[in-house]
């Protein structure tokens, strides 16, 4: 019951609701059509940044100790 007043509301303040008297021009719109994918490019590339760096580094340690065997075979040892 709560849920059916709660969207006869919100369907009323729509209904009822005057026209604004402003004008936003295409610049407002693709600023913030930018400013929004600007946010998600940052969230992405720290997500991005904090997955790939761990893993980049355990490659690295796996070569290094590859590296550090095959020399020792290559030596004889």
């Amino acid at each position: 019951m709560k849920a059916i007043t709660t969207a006869l509301t919100i369907v009323a303040l729509v209904a009822l609701a005057s026209p604004a008297a402003a004008y936003l021009g295409p610049g407002a719109g693709l600023g913030a059509i930018g400013a929004v994918i600007a946010l998600f490019a940052a969230v992405l590339l720290a997500v991005v940044g904090f997955v790939w760096y761990p893993i980049k580094r355990l490659v690295a340690a796996g070569r290094t100790k590859q590296r550090g065997a095959d020399d020792r075979d290559a030596s004889g040892r």
